[in-house]
Parts: structure tokens; sequence; C-alpha cells
């Protein structure tokens, strides 16, 4: 069933060359009362995983450099997320006050964050809003549109659940920007930055090994979108046995990097020509494809220089040669040692 998962996701992605059907608006938002070295609040807003801004308690809001001249020439939307990050770090510190006395949590930093946004497919006009709460790393609340209530996973949530159950209005709100606001934000984002949100970027593509009997890593960064697949071959048949894939990890850019590991041990010298990795990126018709060659892996474990080995060698036989002359020449001394003892103390005594 895996495999055949995997060859539906790899025809989709051969086939869709346009551009990619989601799009997606997202909030993720941290409160740490207490944090010595960070904010205290850090928000960040998200548009197809490319972050366009920033608010913190300390400086305020901070648009990315592409999306300077849109806030300029919409204030309203500054302002807007300037107000709705106020509000939200007083009501998540709050929050955390309040589950430290129902936990009975009297020292240490708490971390509260909060993911919420929508994804749009701008082919079928689907919407789908989500509103997820996350307390020091684990899952917390996450709100159910079709029901209109929150979800609690933890039994230490369960409290925080009918509080927030109790707000009618906020459920009114929640399900207004989730619905509306978040989408029509998300629109008017992408067609202003559809000129370099909606640009493929293909990743640079290299082979890692650590160590001599480690597995091949294909590594892939710098790629953007997210949407792709990567997969090692066999005389042109994709592999499943013998193979690690990775996750699609963010890089600080904004682009992506993923890897897949091949299990190199059985496979004989004359066979490696036989293997290669293939990258795939949503919406671009060219591949990437790496031969499996051992002269082209980067390592951490190539043999010494040798100038080097030379260099060693040489310096072994001046120790060696020096230690040997040493011992020699004291084993001298002592044997001479008696006899000018001897002449010295006749000198000293003519008479004895």
């Amino acid at each position: 069933m895996e495999k055949k998962m995997k060859c539906v996701l790899i025809l989709l992605l051969c086939c869709h060359v346009g551009s990619p059907v989601k799009h997606s608006l997202k909030y993720f938002i941290t409160e740490t009362p207490g944090a010595q070295s960070i904010p205290e609040f850090v928000a960040v807003a998200f548009v197809d995983e490319v972050p366009i801004g920033d608010f913190n308690s300390v400086r305020g809001a901070k648009p990315k450099k592409d999306w300077i001249k849109f806030f300029e020439d919409h204030p309203e939307h500054l302002e807007w997320h300037s107000l709705q990050s106020h509000e939200s770090h007083h009501f998540l510190k709050a929050t955390i006050e309040t589950l430290r006395q129902c936990l009975n949590q009297t020292e240490g930093v708490h971390i509260l964050q909060r993911m919420k946004g929508c994804e749009w497919d701008d082919e079928t006009g689907e919407i789908n809003g989500y509103d997820q709460y996350g307390y020091d790393r684990e899952d917390f609340l996450a709100y159910d549109l079709k029901t209109l209530t929150w979800i609690a996973p933890k039994p230490h949530a369960v409290l925080t659940k009918m509080r927030f159950d109790a707000h009618e209005h906020q459920f009114e709100s929640n399900k207004n920007f989730l619905v509306y606001q978040c989408p029509d934000f998300l629109k008017e984002y992408l067609r202003y930055g559809k000129r370099f949100l909606q640009t493929a970027v293909l990743p640079k593509v290299s082979l890692l090994q650590k160590t001599p009997s480690s597995p091949v890593s294909c590594h892939a960064t710098g790629f953007y979108p997210d949407r792709a697949v990567m997969f090692w071959r066999k005389d042109g048949v994709q592999l499943h046995e013998g193979v690690d894939p990775g996750e699609i990890l963010p890089n600080n850019d904004g682009t992506f990097q993923m890897s897949i590991d091949l299990n190199v041990s059985s496979v004989t010298p004359e066979d490696w020509q036989r293997y290669d990795c293939v990258f795939q990126l949503a919406g671009v018709n060219e591949h990437i494809i790496t031969k499996l060659d051992k002269t082209a892996i980067r390592t951490n474990w190539a043999e010494k220089p040798a100038d080097m080995v030379t260099f060693i060698s040489a310096a072994v036989v001046l120790l060696t040669v020096t230690i040997i002359t040493a011992v020699a020449f004291v084993a001298y001394k002592k044997k001479k040692a008696p006899d000018d003892g001897s002449e010295q103390s006749e000198r000293l005594n003519p008479q004895s």
C-alpha cells in the first residue's frame, strides 16, 4: 500500500506542471513569560511557508524586505496585525498563569504556542481553517470548525477547553477569521507576492557519506516550494527496499531541504553505476538526476594528503632517532660514572 501511495504521489507531481494548487496563510505565535534571552511574545506570519513579517514584545511589527512596500501601501494591515498581536500577548500570558496555578507549576519557564491560519485551493475554491495550541511542546487544544468547539487531547487541557467553550462570542470571531478574513488576506497577499512567491527554485543536490560503511545520502537544499519528492532508482526503477527517506525541512532563507539514504553495503563496485538519485519539484518539468559515483561523494573520512603522510613519517623517524640517541648517551654516562668517581677519589685522598 505504501509503495502504491508513493507512486501515486510521484505521478501527480509529474503530471501537474502549473503552479501549486493549495496556498496557505499561517500565524505561528509563541509566549514564554520569564524568558531572559528572547522576547516574551513572538508572532510570525507565513504565506505559502515563506515569512512575510513578524511581531515581538520588544520592538513591535517588522515586515520582511519584500513586503515593506505592501504594508506601507496598506497601513491598515499593519495596524490590524499589531492590534491582534498585543491582544494575543496579554491573552496567552494570562492563560499560562492560569495553567501554572491549575497544574501546580511554581517554578521554571513555560511555553504556550498557537498556530492558526487557513489553506485555499485555487482550483476547487475549498477553504480549510485551523487553530491549534501547544503547551510545553505538547499538543494542548485544537479548534473544530464543524462543531465550533475545542478538542482537548490531554486530560490537563480539559479545564482550559471548558473555559474557552464558555466564550461564545469568541467562537464567532474565530469562525469569521478562519472562514472569511484569513482567505481574503491570503488572496490579497498572493496577488502582491505573485512575482516572488510562486517562482520555483531548484536545489543543489549532493551525495554525502559519514563513514565508508554508512549509507549514502542524497541531499537536496535550497528548493522552493516544499512540494517535492526524492527517490533512488536502480536501472531506472524506483527502489523501496534499502532506502530511508527523510522529511522536508525549512532553511533560514525560506527555502527547503530534504534527503534520502541508500544502503550501499550490499552494492558491488561494478553495480554502483546502475543507481541514481532523482529529485522532482512540483510544477517543474526538469528533474535533477544524480548518479551514484564514489568520486562525487563528500565525506568526513577522506585519506590524508601524501605530503601530510610524508611529514608525519619523517617526524616519527626523527623522534625515534632522538630517543635512541638519548638512551645511548644515558647508558654511556652510567657506564663511565664508577671509573670517574674512583679517579676523583684518589686525587682527593693521595694517602689512601
